[in-house]
């Protein structure tokens, strides 16, 4: 690890507090009197971007000057969480702030509560670039981060009085935002449409229309690093915003339209595909922010240079491509290179090969993300010539190295067939320098599965780079009680820059007494959740009991279903006298997650969640025994309170199926146990903590591809259904209308899948699911050997540091390092 050694802020509460005062009066206009919570938030936001500024100043110019080359990150999603604590932790002013605010009369968790948490993300990705440029700035690299942003985010969650999900607008934007700074003297024109001509015996693109692209710029602080990055967020505006014309002929509407077009742009994260015109705005996303983006660091890297040397433009900055929505900037930046700049395509090609890298996120071949070459040529007619021209390349690499030619046909990159489309994480894997996976299985199944074709052919492109979370908000800000034990155990608050002195927590592990402090912090973190639940979600939970927690985005291959069939069965058995109600253990189950609007199947196990819910919690039979809650809206949040209070991580994928995860590894450095199958970084947490500190059930990857071979999707199911009876009699229980008021119609698509196709293969898992969670409940039952179990989770989980992370990637795949 770099060594950080940095003092705190020069600044003594008093100072702080009359700073907060200054801002109060000249950026709110209140007097401390006047003020409310939200009124110093912004004002305690404003004090702290001005005591970051001169380093943020400092890391731009050391950027430009210096002789280590920048990381662009490249990522369509920034899930971020509220500000001003990290800033704060970042800047050293923790303290000065709790003392000021508290001076004006205020608790300080009020000013936190004040600030709205931008909806920028949907999940892991996200929340890995936001974990990923916090890392940066510890560490003193010169970063970037490239990004949208969105007027609404995602969207923000409610439930009907049915169970289901309905998306509603996240106007987290509506009030002051006080961390983006919008810069219209930087701004980016970005084109679309239009035609390719021939002019002097070049290639050149007519656009048929463009937008502006703003830079929203947000400030990055490193943990005592005294270095502070730039996340760049774009937002879409128009060049021509009204009509006046028109809108004095009464046509109002008409007026704004090419200012709503632009804008429509950067509205809402991942806007509904299924359509044509959903599908063009994901396009026009994804080109707006890497063509901004490209265009951005060129200037900031040449300052003032009409005609710059380009030629050493990758030794100025490395793209790393985050998942394959950012790959068309591949093309983008041949076409600068060539078109704006006059390079010809060879030079161009090798500074294209040079800049780019990409991170596959995924194993299922649905998330590869595949353009129809007509759209791309509609809205960027020249990258289809460019991507066509690299797919011709390609081939003829392929052959020249004597590839198969079956083998080329399934790695074209342009498929040549009836309806032309592009392969995006092809054409990021032949153009990259690198191309990594997010945990050593999920690596390996690239390389032997998803990409074999290419990392066969190009076998030392190919590298693995495990995620990692930020300690700062995910241990030392998410769990202030256990963070206090740690330190206190270990002697020193090193490990929060250098999460791999953890493991001098291994001998405390067979001290009685510190096991107990740390059980003590697990229970005031349930009971600390507990009033959470209460003011946020109106819920009443009991501390007391076993708090089970899965939350994560809603798809299959998760298998939320898994667990909710298993919570029926438990229910069941109650419900029948199967088992003594006083010999179950007490378990309070939670549900957090978001599907995609069009996801249907996921949104109908939302709705079954719920329902199943909402049955249980109102029946006596099982009251103090069995509660389940579908929390709405997840988010940071939500999980930086409910992380650090959960006892048991449900991590249950299909083995194969996940890439990485990186909420398992938030609730094991927070002292959860996790109940997992062997899949993406669930491997190395269990290979790490201890086989005997992690729970483990289900089948592996080759025994689950022996049952795709035998055709389990196509009815194999079944067997397992009819062998088991709790298995069977939970299945029954939703096709029966017991969590729909009777109607056996509501669940019918979800169970008609269990039962005929279930390729995720829950119901081939049931069983030994079941069997682990008795085990589960048996170890539970022991406090004191569950306790020291936790203790080892957190001991051996600092591998799982975004900063070893970061530190991997800069030697594996960017080459680069810090700056001194």
């Amino acid at each position: 690890m770099t060594e950080i050694t940095a003092p705190k802020a020069p600044v003594t509460s008093d100072e702080f507090t009359g700073e907060i005062r200054e801002q109060l009066k000249y950026t709110q206009g209140v007097t401390p009197e006047q003020a409310t919570a939200a009124d110093v938030y912004v004002a305690a936001a404003a004090a702290v971007r001005r005591h970051l500024v001169d380093a943020w100043m400092k890391t731009q110019k050391d950027m430009v000057s210096g002789d280590t080359k920048a990381v662009g990150y490249l990522s369509a999603e920034f899930l971020m969480g509220k500000q001003l604590s990290n800033a704060l932790l970042n800047a050293g002013l923790t303290e000065q702030f709790e003392a000021a605010v508290k001076a004006l009369g205020f608790e300080p968790q009020q000013i936190v509560d004040a600030e709205y948490e931008p909806g920028l993300g949907n999940g892991g990705l996200g929340r890995l670039a936001a974990c990923y440029i916090d890392s940066l700035a510890s560490i003193g690299v010169p970063a970037f981060g490239y990004g949208i942003q969105y007027r609404y985010g995602i969207f923000k969650q409610k439930f009907d009085d049915k169970g289901r999900q309905i998306e509603t607008p996240d106007y987290w934007l509506a009030n002051e935002e006080p961390w983006g700074h919008i810069d219209y003297n930087r701004d980016q024109r970005v084109s679309f449409g239009g035609k390719v001509v021939e002019e002097n015996g070049r290639r050149v693109w007519k656009p048929a229309w463009s937008v502006r692209a703003v830079p929203v710029d947000y400030m990055v602080p490193g943990y005592t690093s005294q270095r502070v990055n730039t996340l760049r967020l774009w937002t879409a505006k128009s060049y021509d915003e009204f009509d006046l014309l028109t809108f004095n002929e009464s046509e109002y509407l008409d007026a704004v339209k090419p200012q709503v077009a632009a804008e429509n742009i950067t509205k809402i994260l991942y806007p509904e595909d299924s359509t044509p015109q959903g599908k063009a705005l994901r396009l026009e996303q994804q080109y707006f922010f890497v063509a901004a983006s490209i265009h951005d660091a060129i200037r900031v890297f040449y300052p003032g240079e009409a005609n710059p040397d380009l030629t050493n433009f990758a030794d100025k900055i490395v793209f790393q491509l985050n998942d394959t929505h950012p790959v068309i900037g591949i093309p983008e930046l041949m076409r600068v290179l060539m078109d704006e700049h006059g390079y010809d395509w060879d030079t161009a090609w090798g500074i294209t090969q040079k800049t780019f890298n990409y991170t596959c996120h995924t194993l299922l071949p649905e998330a590869l993300e595949v353009w129809p070459a007509d759209l791309i040529g509609e809205l960027l007619p020249r990258h289809l010539e460019i991507i066509r021209k690299i797919n011709d390349q390609f081939v003829a690499e392929l052959e020249s190295k004597n590839v198969a030619a079956d083998q080329i046909e399934r790695m074209r990159i342009y498929t040549d067939d009836e309806r032309p489309s592009v392969r995006m994480a092809f054409l990021a894997s032949y153009a990259g320098s690198y191309v990594n996976g997010v945990a050593e299985l999920h690596s390996e199944l690239l390389k032997d599965v998803t990409l074999k074709d290419f990392s066969d052919v190009y076998p030392q492109k190919f590298a693995n780079v495990t995620n990692g979370v930020t300690p700062r908000r995910f241990v030392r800000l998410s769990n202030p009680r256990m963070s206090a034990l740690i330190t206190e155990g270990l002697g020193t608050d090193r490990w929060i820059s250098d999460l791999s002195l953890l493991k001098g927590l291994v001998p405390l592990a067979d001290d009685a007494e510190f096991v107990r402090k740390f059980a003590d912090v697990k229970q005031a973190n349930k009971d600390a959740f507990a009033v959470f639940a209460k003011s946020h979600y109106g819920i009443d939970l009991d501390s007391s009991t076993m708090f089970n927690t899965m939350v994560k985005r809603l798809h299959e291959y998760k298998r939320q279903s898994l667990k909710i069939l298993a919570l029926i069965s438990t229910y069941a058995d109650i419900k029948s006298g199967k088992v003594n109600v006083d010999d179950v253990l007490p378990r309070t189950v939670m549900f957090g997650a978001k599907s995609a609007p069009g996801y249907a199947m996921a949104k109908l196990t939302i709705r079954l969640i719920n329902n199943v819910s909402r049955v249980v919690n109102n029946d006596p039979d099982v009251k103090g025994k069995l509660a389940v809650h579908m929390l709405p809206n997840y988010n940071i949040e939500m999980a930086e309170n409910l992380i650090p209070a959960t006892d048991l991580d449900e991590q249950i994928s299909q083995a194969g199926k996940e890439a990485s995860g990186t909420g398992n590894m938030k609730f094991a450095l927070n002292g959860a146990l996790t109940v997992g199958t062997l899949d993406g970084a669930n491997v190395e947490i269990r290979q790490l903590v201890g086989a005997e500190n992690f729970f483990l059930f289900g089948m592996t990857v080759d025994e689950v591809d022996k049952l795709y071979a035998e055709g389990y999707d196509h009815g194999g199911s079944r067997k397992y259904y009819e062998a088991d009876p709790r298995l069977k009699q939970a299945v029954d229980m939703v096709a029966d209308g017991t969590f729909s008021d009777g109607d056996k119609d509501v669940y019918k698509d979800l169970v008609n899948d269990w039962l005929t196709h279930d390729y995720f293969m829950t119901m081939a898992d049931f069983g030994a699911y079941m069997d682990i969670q008795a085990e589960i409940e048996n170890t539970y039952r022991e406090p004191a050997k569950w306790a020291r179990m936790a203790v080892l989770n957190v001991a051996n989980s600092g591998y799982f540091s975004s900063d070893r992370s970061i530190e991997d990637y800069l030697e594996r795949i960017w080459h680069t390092g810090a700056l001194a």
